[in-house]
């Protein structure tokens, strides 16, 4: 099958990679000239685990192709999929401009005798699939005979970031929003090697389909924020979050998963789609009170380390520094959109502090967006050297089971804030330092 991918960020780029591993012939369109140049010339432009031997693989049996060129790239294609930015809007609201413009394009590309189904991949608003059509109708020149010529998919991606290829490969199950048996049949046939293990193709209509994801997320962020809440009643009770976790994960009906305490939730996905379900409820005059009070409280969350450290160095932080391991929002990706990590490092640099990060993928992005407003490291232990204290804001599997010895050498105080629970309290307490995580015993 030939499919055309627009967009070569996060979702597209994995949509077009693992669709030309199961032998379609992929193009992917973007804007930027320089992004298309370097992958086209084999050079990956994200980190996802796994990825780049698929994409390397793809591109030399050309399977898998790039360009800038819209009408090229979607000439031969049956299947069109938009994988656009919906960033939020002032108002919290889903922006549709990159995907309603590209719609538009395509309105003046598609021919009356040329079938296609275009797939919105991009997590978007309940009613989306009917604009997209209307924008492509708008723009075409002979929009009476294009109305049969094309359909318009709903098909939201469920990728966790840091196992997106994993989670394409192997899905749990594909939502699908159609009402037209044609494009129902060539999703079936599209999506036949992913779950040939028995997981479901699920199908509705667009609308269903559409909300399906923005409920999805935002009942796991519901999960996140309701356990940072029950850290926080730990500490004042002395209750120990990590029993409370492992007894209520245990409930088949509640599940193990998503129910870690930490200092909040970031990335592309989670922020701005509790924002935009917010948003589409206020536009039906409907206020969705668990999701205003789970924004409420993740943002909060992102500073739950600060009261400690502020008090532990008596309120006085001007000149001191700190090591910061971890910069994105979660481990094995360099996502670094609405990460944790870059709240700390505004309140603590206002404060007068200083910083000196590390973070195995993540660095280079952070340095585009803040620069020199701190220092990086080579490595986690460098980052270490003439700290004051010690910060964890992701959980990296290599800060899990550090070499203390060289934590102590280098640090002026043993000094540890936590905001991953990475470390066992009591194995902590042996070893005589000041850790501080979140719902557990604070050690002194």
């Amino acid at each position: 099958m030939k499919i055309a991918v627009v967009g070569t960020g996060y979702v597209g780029l994995v949509t077009g990679t693992c669709f030309a591993e199961t032998g379609n012939t992929v193009t992917c369109i973007d804007i930027d000239v320089n992004k298309v140049n370097k992958l086209s010339k084999g050079e990956i432009t994200i980190y996802k685990p796994g990825l780049e031997k698929l994409f390397l693989r793809n591109l030399k049996e050309e399977r898998l192709f790039f360009t800038t060129d819209l009408a090229a790239g979607v000439k031969d294609a049956v299947i069109v999929f938009l994988a656009l930015p919906t960033p939020p809007g002032e108002d919290g609201s889903a922006d549709l401009k990159y995907i309603l413009g590209v719609a538009k394009d395509l309105g003046r590309i598609i021919q009356p005798g040329d079938y296609k189904v275009i797939i919105d991949k991009s997590t978007v608003p309940v009613g989306t699939a009917e604009k997209v059509r209307d924008a492509i109708l708008s723009a075409s020149p002979q929009a009476e005979s294009l109305v049969t010529a094309f359909d318009v998919v709903s098909n939201p991606e469920f990728l966790r970031e840091g196992v997106a290829v994993d989670d394409f490969m192997k899905p749990d199950r594909v939502v699908v929003g159609t009402t037209s048996e044609k494009a129902k049949k060539l999703m079936n046939d599209l999506y036949a090697p992913f779950v040939r293990q028995g997981n479901p193709v699920i199908f509705m209509d667009e609308r269903s389909a559409e909300l399906t994801k923005y409920a999805a997320n935002s009942f796991l962020a519901t999960k996140i924020s309701f356990m940072n809440e029950v850290a926080k009643l730990c500490e004042l009770l002395g209750a120990d979050v990590d029993m409370v976790r492992r007894g209520m994960g245990s409930d088949e009906r509640i599940g193990k998963r998503f129910l870690f305490p930490g200092i909040g939730y970031g990335g592309s996905c989670f922020p701005k789609d509790v924002q935009a379900l917010v948003r589409s409820g206020k536009e039906v005059n409907y206020d969705f009170q668990i999701l205003n009070a789970v924004m409420d409280v993740n943002e909060k969350q992102k500073l739950h380390l600060i009261p400690g450290i502020k008090k532990y160095f008596k309120n006085d932080l001007k000149g001191k520094r700190f090591a910061l391991w971890g910069l994105a929002f979660k481990p094995n990706t360099d996502d670094i959109r609405e990460a944790p990590a870059l709240y700390i490092i505004d309140a603590l640099t206002k404060e007068g502090a200083g910083i000196c990060a590390f973070d195995p993928e993540a660095m280079n992005n952070v340095k585009a967006q803040i620069g020199d407003k701190i220092e990086y490291a080579e490595s986690q232990y460098d980052a270490l050297k003439n700290a004051d204290a010690l910060i964890i804001a992701t959980e990296w599997n290599e800060f899990r089971t550090p070499d203390f010895l060289k934590i102590v050498t280098n640090l002026k105080n043993k000094a540890i804030f936590d905001g991953r629970n990475l470390f066992d309290v009591a194995a902590i307490r042996e070893l005589g330092f000041h850790y501080e995580s979140v719902g557990r015993e604070i050690v002194n």
